[in-house]
Formats: C-alpha cells, sequence, structure tokens
C-alpha cells in the first residue's frame, strides 16, 4: 500500500551515507503514515548521531514528527562545535580506532578504548554505563539505542580522523597528562620509582620521567619523541582551545 509522500534534502555532507540513487538534491519518498521521521531518515542510512536540525516546511521539528503528505523535510548536519551536555566530554572508542584513541590520549583527552572486538551491545552499554561519546565508522554500532552519545569517524587516516574529532567536539588538550596505553593520568616519577622499567642506555641517557597512576607505565623522552611532538604542536596550532569561535 501506498503511503503519504513527502520531499527529503539531506545536507551535502550527509549525502554519503544516503544510496547514489538519492543523492542528489531532494527527493521524493514514500512513507507508511505511522514511522516517526526519526525512523525515516535512518532508512535512508543516515545515522542519527550525525543529523542536528530537521526542519520540516520551515519549522524545526523532534525525531519524534511523524510525517503527512506533501511535507519538505532538510536534514541538517550537526553543527560544530557540537555540545554534549549532560557529563564531562569523554569518548570510547571501539576495536578499529586504535591509533585514534593513542593520539586523543596523548593529548589529554579522555578516551576509553576497547582493543578487542567485544560486540556492539556491550560498546552501546558501557557508552551509556559511563557517559561516554561512542566514536566508531560502524554505522549499525551508532544506530543502537542504549548509547549515550555517538559520532561517526569519517575519515580511515589517523591524521584526519583526529583532526575531525578535534573540529566536531573541541575538547580541552592538555598534552603529556595521560597515559596513551591505558588512558590513566600521569604523574612526575623520580628514576628510581621506574628504574626495574629501564635498559642501561635509558637509564643513562635520561633524567625525566613520568608514570601512569593506573597502570604504572614509565615514559620518558625517547626516540618517538619528536613524531609525537609534532602531532601535539600540530594540534595546538589548528584547535588552540574550546572556546574558539563558530
Amino acid at each position: 500500500m501506498n503511503g503519504p509522500e513527502i520531499r527529503v534534502e539531506v545536507a551535502p555532507a550527509l549525502r554519503l551515507f544516503v544510496p547514489p540513487a538519492r543523492r542528489r538534491g531532494a527527493g521524493v519518498l514514500t512513507t507508511d503514515g505511522v514511522s516517526t521521521l526519526g525512523h525515516v531518515v535512518e532508512s535512508l542510512g543516515v545515522p542519527l548521531t550525525e543529523v542536528g536540525a530537521l526542519v520540516v516546511d520551515g519549522r524545526t521539528v523532534p525525531v519524534s514528527h511523524v510525517p503527512v503528505a506533501g511535507e519538505t523535510v532538510l536534514v541538517r548536519a550537526v553543527e560544530r562545535p557540537q555540545r554534549i551536555p549532560g557529563a564531562p566530554l569523554r569518548f570510547l572508542l571501539d576495536v578499529h580506532l586504535g591509533t585514534l584513541a593513542r593520539r586523543l590520549r596523548l593529548l589529554g583527552v579522555d578516551a576509553a578504548y576497547e582493543s578487542t572486538d567485544i560486540g556492539d551491545p556491550a560498546l552501546a552499554t558501557r557508552s551509556a554505563a559511563e557517559k561516554r561519546v561512542m566514536l566508531s565508522r560502524d554505522r549499525g554500532l551508532l544506530r543502537r539505542r542504549e548509547l549515550w552519545a555517538g559520532a561517526f569517524v569519517y575519515s580511515t587516516s589517523p591524521d584526519d580522523q583526529l583532526r575531525d574529532v578535534l573540529d566536531r567536539f573541541a575538547p580541552e588538550l592538555r598534552p603529556w597528562t595521560r597515559c596513551t596505553a591505558c588512558n590513566g593520568l600521569l604523574r612526575a616519577a623520580t628514576k628510581d620509582e621506574v628504574a626495574d622499567q629501564l635498559k642501561g642506555g635509558t637509564h643513562r641517557s635520561y633524567d625525566v620521567f613520568a608514570q601512569c597512576r593506573a597502570c604504572g607505565r614509565a615514559y620518558w623522552k625517547g626516540a618517538h619523541h619528536e613524531q609525537l611532538e609534532a602531532i601535539v604542536e600540530r594540534a595546538l596550532d589548528e584547535f588552540p582551545g574550546p572556546d574558539r569561535a563558530v
């Protein structure tokens, strides 16, 4: 049975989610007259985590709005920087985003990470329990209703992924304050406190150390420090603070 027909225009930034045949401008869509607008948008392939305002005939409506015949719907992307009310800004990343997790931690951003595939239900449950924004490239995961909040990671390049997350959420950056291995907080440590983790050359060559309060891992300015320093400096140059102009 044919239902009401509506016109749907998806923002250019969101058209990658839409089947190719529907990507050009506005298109006529037949609905069932019962489903909510949120369901209709998801049926097009667009995760609601990526949707900002839904505008129907010039007025903003909630995702629970049930479309009626003849309406024109504009599906807008989330505004940037995106604010997530209700808890401090913290992230949870799935098994495929380990490099991004380590780079966020390098910048002092609270980024939990699952190094094994624990499954979408468990990830969504953890997101809700800890009030963390779920970062993933898995559209199915981002559609789970249990999620507290979520965001699609658009690129497969770690550099672009980091830039996208920093641009979208504008987290406070506090480089060199978190453990890149476990996300714990670092503290200054003496050489004696971390001596059991140091090889001979390191013990002789370095005197300044930090140690993770959670897992005990030691840190110093070793062979890869220049590469890490470049990541930090680039992030601070591009994203100097959370209160930047919109």
